[in-house]
């Protein structure tokens, strides 16, 4: 009896590893990320130039956006960490970059196609890590030591972000003689709720600890070690990923369109949605199961 049920034990883990390695096999693979599924519905999306502290040149960054993108359609991704491989967090934009663009706007005499590249440029950033607010999928940020510049812009566009007690950050822009312009300073303010703060961190670019990002609510919780950090991380995004996707991917959309709306208009774009998705096979099997306080519901993918 022993054996037989050690190796139904195997099989089950066969049929698992299976599965992992079938999604795997559909996401594209990357140079600069990282990406893996180590719990059920859940993937974890790494920077991994480490050998560089991760810092954001551009494929990074145009992976980050494609990466999402794919994501935000895969119906077995419910939640997304983003991690980081290696000492750092993320250094920031990687400034050889910035040395590329100048070397590109060099070619043009003209102003306005001097301004063309600038734009396009800036906004292809800007695009590429909104696609993690875009994504429907819930994204937790695990943030270890260094969050740096481009580093705070991206951690910004996530729904929840945790550290390690030895995280710091930092508003590296004016300290280079530029405004942050790629999200920080639209979503970052909206996310502590002190614009005293905000502005304090953004003008002087001082850099502030694990404690004061715990503080000011910029960070849901802090943890010892980056062990501890993914482990305690995963086992959220776990817990969102075992809730119906219908019901997790609608509070996404509601809480960014509320935040950029009036509360009417709040209102109003939850009710036209939730008088669709309220005839859901997820509300009634989730109704149910929490009326006769049954085992966990299973839901299909979407």
């Amino acid at each position: 009896m022993f054996l037989g049920n050690s190796v139904i034990h195997k099989g089950l883990l066969c049929v698992r590893n299976l599965s992992i390695a079938s999604k795997m096999h559909s996401i594209a693979q990357y140079q600069t990320l990282k990406i893996d599924s180590p719990k059920e519905f859940v993937f974890n999306v790494q920077l991994n130039r480490p050998d560089k502290a991760n810092a954001m040149n551009t494929p990074m960054w145009l992976e980050i956006g494609k990466c999402f993108n794919e994501l935000h359609e895969n119906p077995d991704c419910r939640a997304i960490v983003l991690s980081a491989e290696g000492k750092y967090f993320t250094s920031g934009i990687d400034l050889f970059d910035i040395m590329t663009l100048g070397e590109e706007l060099a070619n043009h005499d003209d102003i306005a196609r001097k301004i063309k590249v600038l734009r396009k440029f800036i906004k292809t950033y800007q695009d590429c890590i909104t696609a993690i607010e875009k994504c429907d999928k819930p994204v937790l940020a695990a943030i270890h030591n260094a969050c740096i510049g481009g580093g705070v812009d991206l951690v910004s566009t996530t729904d929840m972000r945790y550290c390690t007690k030895d995280a710091w950050f930092q508003l590296k822009e004016t300290e280079i003689g530029m405004a942050a312009d790629v999200g920080t300073l639209q979503r970052m303010q909206k996310i502590i709720g002190s614009t005293s703060t905000f502005n304090e961190l953004a003008f002087t670019a001082r850099k502030f600890n694990s404690s004061e990002a715990k503080n000011i609510g910029f960070v849901s919780q802090v943890y010892d070690t980056k062990e501890s950090l993914l482990e305690n991380v995963m086992n959220i995004a776990s817990d969102i990923a075992n809730k119906s996707p219908v019901g997790i991917q609608m509070t996404k959309r509601s809480v960014i369109y509320s935040r950029d709306h009036t509360v009417q208009e709040g209102l109003d774009h939850i009710a036209d949605w939730n008088q669709i998705l309220l005839q859901s096979e997820d509300f009634i099997k989730a109704a149910m199961a929490a009326a006769t306080k049954d085992k966990k519901p299973t839901f299909s993918k979407l």
